[in-house]
């Protein structure tokens, strides 16, 4: 595969990583009831909309998409994910948004010895030098070493969703722009970035079991024990899970509400969007909504 072959894939996979990595913060609002999909009504709607949480990485074999999904999503009327997957321009926003643009090279975000390592592990797993992906950005290069804890090319409930709206002639719309979730990630230091990503390489048995134990999980629709395993987790952004989930989650609300009330909506967006005080679920309800899980 070419280098920019390669890129292609790793930016699609963008967008699944980044909602896997968010599943961080605590769903304690709604850990009683074990469900990806709810409904939302009341408070003056005229129709329910619904909110279903993604994992942006999972194998064909342990892809789920139950009946009541296909349903509540052949009721709403339009359709919003993270992004507006239809986009025809997507796919260059997210090659121009993943490259260093500060005079630097992810070499300079490393030892001599850790980039050893990373470069060792690029031949071995990728079969090419880390030298052609050294203008990218750390987080982009983090979601190429996820691509290769599976052992299958990841199914995408993010590109299924757009196709049943293209099928079923849905308006596809997107909550946030790429420029905007892409830049989220410069607001982290790209050295803790980058020391993250030698660390999942040092220790990829113990960082490939527990992406295993994530995915497993996610299909048991258990978010309380999810969000224990991230809590445990070493591979994480740790004193940035506002940057990452609760800014955005408020930022989403006002949207949401607009497009309930012209529409019956269905927003799917990352698990780790749902749950706790501050998750969408919860401030939804704190605007009056019902909120619901549908099983």
């Amino acid at each position: 595969m070419t280098k920019t072959a390669t890129l292609r894939v790793t930016l699609l996979s963008l967008n699944r990583f980044f909602g896997f990595l968010l599943v961080l913060s605590s769903f304690s609002a709604f850990s009683q009831e074990k469900s990806l999909l709810w409904e939302v009504s009341g408070n003056g709607l005229a129709k329910p909309s619904y909110v279903y949480g993604t994992i942006h990485m999972i194998c064909p074999k342990d892809y789920l998409m139950t009946d009541s999904t296909k349903s509540t999503f052949g009721r709403a009327e339009q359709v919003y994910l993270e992004l507006d997957m239809d986009d025809p321009t997507l796919m260059t926003k997210m090659m121009q948004t993943s490259m260093l643009t500060n005079g630097k090279k992810l070499k300079d975000y490393l030892s001599e010895d850790d980039y050893a390592v990373l470069d060792n592990y690029f031949k071995e797993r990728l079969k090419m030098s880390l030298a052609m992906y050294n203008g990218l950005k750390p987080f982009t290069v983090m979601s190429m070493i996820y691509m290769t804890f599976l052992d299958c090319q990841p199914q995408s409930y993010e590109l299924t969703f757009t196709q049943m709206a293209t099928n079923a002639k849905k308006e596809l719309l997107g909550l946030e722009t790429v420029e905007f979730q892409m830049g989220i990630f410069d607001q982290i230091p790209y050295e803790k970035q980058a020391a993250l990503l030698v660390d999942m390489v040092r220790k990829k048995e113990e960082s490939s079991k527990e992406f295993e134990k994530m995915v497993a999980l996610y299909k048991a629709q258990d978010l309380e024990a999810l969000v224990k395993l991230m809590d445990d987790s070493d591979w994480d952004f740790n004193g940035y899970e506002d940057i990452l989930l609760a800014n955005r989650n408020a930022n989403w609300i006002p949207i949401m509400e607009k497009a309930m009330q012209s529409k019956s909506s269905f927003f799917a967006v990352g698990a780790g969007h749902l749950g706790g005080e501050k998750g969408v679920l919860s401030l939804l309800k704190k605007k009056g909504y019902s909120i619901k899980p549908i099983l």
